[in-house]
């Protein structure tokens, strides 16, 4: 049993480090290309115009993708807002009806039954506690995850 689950996760590492290795592989690529490009450029606009003008044509270009980048980023940072705020709103709305179960509450009343009700109120403080705590970081973390954490 232990063999098949070791078995899957050296094969699923094995294809993770096989795909890093390549992706690393294309971005090296993808980055000498991208110089050999902007020196292209830089060297056709110095020899047209001057190398005033070649290095304010470098700068905007440079300017142009920084702005390409930044856009994508705040537009992720946004989707993956509203992908957290739609998953909360769902589990808001799974949770009444988890304890809205007959069978999730019958199963809860043999519990108690077996283990009794004056062993189990020390443990039901404990999770009180632990889900106030959960619950305070919780409406903690959305105030502080419009900030990137670096």
């Amino acid at each position: 049993m232990f063999q098949r689950i070791i078995d899957g996760i050296s094969a699923s590492t094995g294809t993770t480090m096989r795909l890093t290795s390549l992706a690393a592989g294309a971005a090296l690529a993808l980055f000498i290309t991208t110089c050999f490009l902007c020196a292209a450029a830089f060297i056709a606009v110095l020899e047209k115009y001057g190398p005033v003008q070649a290095c304010l044509a470098g700068a905007g270009i440079f300017f142009l993708l920084t702005l390409a980048a930044a856009g994508s980023y705040w537009g992720y940072k946004r989707e993956m807002r509203t992908r957290a705020r739609i998953a909360a709103e769902r589990a808001a709305k799974a949770a009444p009806s988890m304890l809205a179960d007959p069978m999730l509450l019958a199963t809860g009343l043999q519990i108690v039954r077996a283990i009794g009700v004056k062993r189990l109120l020390p443990i039901l403080a404990i999770g009180g506690v632990a889900l106030g705590i959960m619950a305070s970081r919780a409406g903690g973390a959305d105030e502080t995850s419009a900030e990137p954490a670096e």
